[in-house]
This record gives structure tokens, C-alpha cells and sequence, in this order.
């Protein structure tokens, strides 16, 4: 079940840090949870275990070493939410998201107000 681009599972709302510990909580969940394959389970501990090994793909640089690190970790855990199913992460959020399910962006609203109509090009045509 594809998702739109315009419908998100993870709130938005709130500051960076809120939204980092909605991601743990909302991981650490999942990967808890029975519904979710044990091989998907694997992606952000694969993260983990890249992000603690001594091992980079960019090595030497100051400062910029840290890079992949931080790519790889926000890799992992964007891959691992994608490829869980959709109902349990859905659920999931709204039992962080609490009574505020205004948070979630439309993510129960299958259908789409459509409006139908019709266009009609005005030009003005000058004869001289």
C-alpha cells in the first residue's frame, strides 16, 4: 500500500528534539511490535552497529567524517519505517500522537474532494 506524498505518518509539528524522540519512541515500537518482520528489524540495528564500528566511508576529514554517520543513521531509520507496514505504523502513531490525532496529516482520509469543472481560454483576438 503506497502512501501519497502529501499524506505523512510522522507528525511535523513541534521542534526538532520532539521530533526525534517521536522517531525513537515510534522505532523502538516497531521493533517491538510481533506484526513487523524480523528481517526489516534489521535495517536500523544494522544502523546502530555502522554508527558504533570504527569503520567510516569517509575517513580522515574533521568534521566531515561525521557525515556519513549521521546519513547512514537517517537512512536507517527513514527505510525502516517505510518498509513496515503501514497500518501498524499508523497505529502506532496515533497511540504517541495520544488524543491529538490532529497532529497526523490526513492519513485516514482516502478519499479526496474532487471538483469538477470546466476551463475556457479568453483571448482577445484584435483585428487591425
Amino acid at each position: 500500500m503506497a502512501r501519497k506524498p502529501s499524506q505523512r505518518i510522522i507528525p511535523t509539528q513541534g521542534g526538532i528534539l520532539q521530533e526525534l524522540s517521536l522517531r525513537a519512541r515510534l522505532i523502538f515500537r516497531l521493533i517491538a511490535d510481533p506484526r513487523v518482520s524480523p528481517w526489516v528489524k534489521l535495517v536500523p540495528i544494522a544502523g546502530l552497529i555502522y554508527w558504533i564500528s570504527p569503520f567510516d566511508l569517509i575517513m580522515g576529514i574533521p568534521g566531515i567524517d561525521a557525515v556519513d554517520d549521521v546519513a547512514i543513521l537517517y537512512f536507517a531509520q527513514y527505510m525502516f519505517i517505510e518498509l513496515c507496514p503501514p497500518e501498524v505504523v499508523l497505529e502506532i502513531s496515533k497511540n504517541l500522537a495520544g488524543s491529538n490525532n490532529s497532529v497526523i496529516d490526513n492519513v485516514d482520509s482516502q478519499d479526496e474532494e474532487i471538483v469538477d469543472g470546466e476551463a475556457t481560454d479568453i483571448t482577445e483576438k484584435s483585428e487591425r
